[in-house]
């Protein structure tokens, strides 16, 4: 009886140990997670601004950024040239196409469709931009265009 007695004496300070140092574990750990930082560093964070998609950018555009250059704001001397927009009903999704620009100088005869218009990246190139001249790839002749020819005789 005395043995059952000391077995049970010594499990119960096993499982006292035990619990003491769960408790302390359990403590310590959210002791830690509690603590606020301080207001100083907190303060001098600002937080984030949004960034913008290409439709978000080109709704304060006149014309809704048609022969405007944006880009993605990672791209270096490479910008697109808006051509055609497709807005959706929201007005800041959909589709756009334009003329790729390298160095400020058309890449391409073509405009083609645009993609990654809805990542939030994009930005607005001032300098580039010079809306009232058209490219003389984008003018289409006319039909009813007199020639060169016809109007010297």
């Amino acid at each position: 009886m005395a043995t059952t007695l000391a077995n049970r004496a010594a499990s119960n300070q096993s499982i006292g140990l035990w619990r003491l140092s769960f408790n302390l574990l359990r403590n310590v750990s959210t002791a830690t997670s509690t603590q606020k930082p301080s207001a100083s560093s907190s303060a001098s964070k600002k937080p984030k601004r949004k960034k913008k998609n290409l439709f978000e950018i080109a709704q304060f555009l006149p014309n809704w950024g048609l022969g405007y250059h944006m880009a993605k704001t990672h791209w270096t001397d490479v910008s697109y040239q808006i051509t055609k927009i497709n807005l959706y009903k929201d007005g800041r999704h959909g589709k756009a196409w334009g003329l790729v620009h390298k160095d400020g100088l058309p890449a391409a005869d073509a405009p083609k469709k645009i993609s990654g218009v809805h990542k939030r990246c994009w930005r607005y190139i001032p300098h580039l931009s010079k809306p009232g001249e058209i490219t003389p790839a984008l003018m289409k002749p006319t039909e009813n265009a007199p020639k060169p020819e016809a109007q010297v005789a």
